[in-house]
C-alpha cells in the first residue's frame, strides 16, 4: 500500500510539472532550498580549525572548496537570468569559517534571485560556458544542479575524513 501511495505521489507531481509553464525553473526553485540547506549545513559542520584540511596535497583545502562553491553559484546563477556577474566576493585565501559560511549563504541568496527571474523560454539562448565556449543557457541550469550534488559529495567526504558525520547521514 505504501508503495502505491508513493507511486501516486510521483505521478501527481509529474502531472503538475507537465502543466507548468516553466518546468526547468520550477524544478530549480524546488531544489534550491534543499541544496542550500545541505551545503550550508555541511560547510558549517566543519570546525574552523579544519578549514585548511586537504585530503592530499593535490586536492583543494576545505576552505578553497567553499570558495569554489561560492564562485560556481555566482557564475552559473548569473547566467540563468542574465544577471550581472557578482563581484562582491573576492577572496584572498585567508578567509575564516565565518566569512566563508556567510559568503556561501549570500551566493545562495543570489541564486534564489536568479532562479526567481529565470524564464524557460530563454533556455536555448547562447551563453558562454566554461572556457568561454558558446553553450545554450540550459547548460547553466544543468551544470548548477550537477555542481550542487558534486560539491555536497566532496564536502561530505572531507567531513567523513575528519570523523564528522555529514548532515544527510544524521538521523
Amino acid at each position: 500500500m505504501k508503495k502505491l501511495f508513493s507511486i501516486a505521489l510521483v505521478l501527481t507531481a509529474g502531472a503538475a510539472l507537465a502543466q507548468t509553464k516553466n518546468p526547468v525553473s520550477t524544478v530549480l526553485r524546488e531544489m534550491l532550498p534543499r541544496q542550500q540547506k545541505r551545503l550550508t549545513a555541511a560547510v558549517d559542520a566543519m570546525p574552523a580549525a579544519k578549514y585548511s584540511y586537504s585530503p592530499t596535497p593535490e586536492q583543494l583545502s576545505f576552505a578553497h572548496l567553499v570558495i569554489h562553491i561560492v564562485h560556481s553559484n555566482y557564475d552559473l546563477c548569473s547566467q540563468l537570468a542574465e544577471l550581472p556577474a557578482h563581484k562582491e566576493f573576492d577572496p584572498n585565501g585567508k578567509e575564516g569559517k565565518d566569512e566563508l559560511v556567510a559568503a556561501l549563504k549570500n551566493s545562495f541568496e543570489f541564486c534564489a534571485q536568479a532562479v526567481e527571474r529565470m524564464d524557460d523560454s530563454k533556455l536555448g539562448d547562447t551563453i558562454k560556458g566554461h572556457g568561454g565556449d558558446p553553450v545554450p543557457r540550459a547548460w547553466a541550469a544543468i551544470a548548477l544542479t550537477n555542481d550542487w550534488a558534486d560539491h555536497y559529495a566532496a564536502a561530505a567526504m572531507y567531513l567523513r575524513l575528519n570523523g564528522i558525520l555529514p548532515p544527510t547521514a544524521k538521523k
